[in-house]
């Protein structure tokens, strides 16, 4: 592929957001972190749920409605190709519209947004950086597809947790929604993910609050409420416990990081 550009970028849109519509130009990933986002691509409506990446293909009508009741946190990563192949075109149209974001793709995107403060889209690591995106994409696509030989409760209760880790949470409600006793459902996550659900939970919640710190200006009590924690001091306890750091710390890191770029 002749990858001519590539730009990142970052948005939070207030309740009720709106955008478009516009003709796609680009191949795009849209990276959803909090709030709902609805994408309609030529009359078709596609719900993304937060933890979720969405494929965007160039020569498309798209429009894009958030959450009508909290704030929407997206980044994306544009990527321009000259004289798109239909072979290639094909192959992209082949792909899910819409996977759960690894941290690959989060590093990624970290990286494309520190460079571009000092880098042109069109600068030589900014093509490369967009073109090892485009190979990720299918890369993750087929870790998904093999992933799927574990357990449905597990896929079940990794979705349930994702879009209520902001809850109030009890090993109950997951397992209902899972189909499976709560005591199963604790066999199950040890077997396949190592950890028990609460384990997990608390290890998203810690995820989504570093990418918060990291790419947001919001406080630190905005942070905890969002993610699931009672309050700004046991935030603080389970951050320094998980990361080693302060979210004073991690957000000098990242900010260092961006001058540094």
């Amino acid at each position: 592929m002749n990858v001519t550009s590539t730009v990142a970028g970052s948005v939070v849109y207030p309740p009720g957001g709106r955008f478009g519509p516009r003709i796609q130009q680009d191949i795009q990933l849209v990276m959803l972190y909090t709030g709902e986002m609805s994408v309609t691509v030529d009359g078709r409506e596609l719900h993304v749920q937060p933890g979720h990446v969405v494929l965007l293909l160039p020569g498309h009508e798209e429009q894009f409605v958030f959450s009508k009741t909290e704030d929407t946190w997206h980044r994306w990563i544009a990527v321009h190709v000259q004289q798109l192949e239909e072979e290639t075109r094909e192959s992209f149209r082949l792909l899910p519209e819409v996977l759960p974001l690894n941290e690959d793709m989060n590093r990624l995107t970290d990286l494309l947004l520190r460079l571009q403060r000092d880098a042109s889209p069109s600068d030589s690591v900014m093509l490369q950086l967009g073109l090892a995106a485009l190979h990720l994409y299918p890369v993750e696509s087929r870790r998904t597809l093999h992933q799927k030989e574990k357990h449905p409760a597990i896929y079940s209760a990794l979705s349930w947790i994702r879009e209520h880790y902001a809850q109030e949470v009890t090993l109950k409600e997951i397992a209902a929604f899972s189909k499976v006793s709560p005591e199963h459902l604790v066999r199950l996550f040890k077997q396949y993910e190592q950890a028990t659900p609460f384990q997990y939970l608390w290890n998203f919640r810690i995820q989504k609050a570093v990418e918060l710190l990291t790419n947001t200006g919001l406080t630190v009590t905005e942070i905890a409420l969002r993610c699931g924690f009672k309050t700004s001091h046991h935030f603080a306890r389970q951050l320094k416990q998980a990361t080693g750091r302060t979210a004073s710390e991690i957000r000098q890191l990242s900010w260092s990081g961006l001058r540094k770029a």
